[in-house]
C-alpha cells in the first residue's frame, strides 16, 4: 500500500521521554538518528553497495533509515501518483513541472510498496510527521503527497519507496565490522537532485578521500 492514510507506524513513532532512565537505557549507544551512514567498500550486501542512508530512528531496540542516492527502477513520480488513493479528487498534478520531475528513490529493501518523504520542516502533518532533527522531517502518509500536488508541500523533499531496517544491536554490529561510516547529515547533500555525487560528497563531509578507504577493519 502506498502512503496509507494513517499515522506513521510504531517503528518510527517518537518515543515518549521520561526523566528517569533504566540501566539498559543508560548503557545504550548514542542515537544515530539524523546522521548519514556511508557504505564501506567491503559492504557484502549488494543492495547497499555505495549507498548513503539517512537514519530516521535509532534506539536500543531498532533502527530505520532511507537510502538517499539510488533511484527506484521503472517508476516515475507521475506513475506513482496513479496508484495513490487521495480519498477524493486528485489535484491536477499533470500541469506542474516540478511535480513531474520529482525523483522516486529506492529507500531500502523493507516494505518497498510503501512511500516515505523526507522533507524540510516548513511542512508538518499533525500527529503524522516525525521531526528527525531541526532541518529534516519524515512523513509517511498520503497527506504530504496531496499537499505537494496542490503546491502546499515542503520547499525541499525527497520521496522514497521502502526503507532500511535493523533489529536491536544489528546496526551497531555492522558499524563495528567496518560495514559503515557515519557522520552528521548535511541537508544540502540529502536533498540534492544529483544522486550520483551524494556518496562522494558524504565522504568529503566526513573528511575521507574515497581512494583511501579499505574494505578491512583496522585502526589508525
Amino acid at each position: 500500500m502506498l502512503f496509507p492514510g494513517r499515522a506513521i507506524g510504531g517503528y518510527i513513532r517518537p518515543m515518549s521521554k521520561s526523566p528517569r532512565k533504566s540501566a539498559a537505557a543508560r548503557d545504550a549507544p548514542l542515537s544515530l538518528a539524523g546522521q548519514f551512514l556511508i557504505a564501506m567498500p567491503g559492504m557484502t550486501d549488494k543492495r547497499f553497495a555505495r549507498t548513503v542512508v539517512y537514519v530516521c530512528v535509532h534506539s536500543p531496540d531498532t533502527a530505520m533509515g532511507i537510502i538517499i542516492n539510488r533511484r527506484a527502477e521503472n517508476i516515475s513520480f507521475s506513475e506513482l501518483l496513479e496508484h495513490v488513493d487521495f480519498g477524493g479528487d486528485a489535484a491536477d498534478w499533470d500541469r506542474q513541472e516540478p511535480i513531474q520531475d520529482m525523483d522516486v528513490l529506492f529507500g531500502g529493501p523493507v516494505e518497498q510498496q510503501r512511500g516515505f518523504v523526507l522533507h524540510s520542516p516548513d511542512y508538518k502533518a499533525k500527529r503524522r510527521t516525525l521531526a528527525v532533527e531541526k532541518t529534516v522531517c519524515l512523513t509517511a502518509t498520503v497527506d504530504i503527497l496531496k499537499a505537494i500536488t496542490e503546491g502546499k508541500g515542503p520547499s525541499r523533499a525527497l520521496l522514497a519507496l521502502g526503507y532500511a531496517g535493523w533489529a536491536g544491536g544489528q546496526l551497531e554490529a555492522e558499524i563495528r565490522a567496518n560495514g559503515w561510516l557515519h557522520c552528521s547529515a548535511d541537508a544540502d547533500i540529502l536533498f540534492d537532485r544529483v544522486l550520483e555525487h551524494k556518496y562522494e560528497r558524504a565522504l568529503w563531509a566526513l573528511g575521507v578521500d574515497q581512494g583511501h578507504l579499505v574494505a578491512e577493519a583496522g585502526h589508525a
